[in-house]
């Protein structure tokens, strides 16, 4: 992918870049009960209060796609973690919602 990441991507973007094994970090920031609803497999669960606290566990990604249920939440912290310079923050359009509608129909929803 090119140096300048965009602010956002789609479900459909995410899923060809893990298709293609690129390097992705996906950071879901849902509380815990949500996530015993759905996740995508191989994510990184840090609740939205506590990513402050692991940013250490976020600077070296490559590409940090932030994911919530909606995308509302993941766009505040991908705005947040760009401001504390990761610029590789990327915010998942539609969220946990859109890829458990478009990409992976197996999974539950809320």
């Amino acid at each position: 992918m090119a140096d300048e990441r965009p602010l956002e991507i789609s479900v459909h973007q995410l899923n060809q870049i893990r298709a293609s094994g690129d390097p992705v970090t996906i950071l879901d920031v849902r509380e815990p009960q949500e996530l015993t609803i759905c996740k995508i497999d191989g994510s990184l669960d840090i609740p939205m209060q506590s990513v402050p606290a692991n940013l250490d566990k976020l600077r070296n990604a490559e590409l940090l796609v932030v994911v919530c249920h909606s995308g509302m939440r993941s766009s505040q912290v991908t705005q947040w973690l760009r401001q504390q310079g990761i610029e590789s923050a990327t915010n998942l359009s539609g969220g946990i919602d859109s890829w458990a509608r478009e990409i992976d129909n197996s999974m539950a929803t809320y």
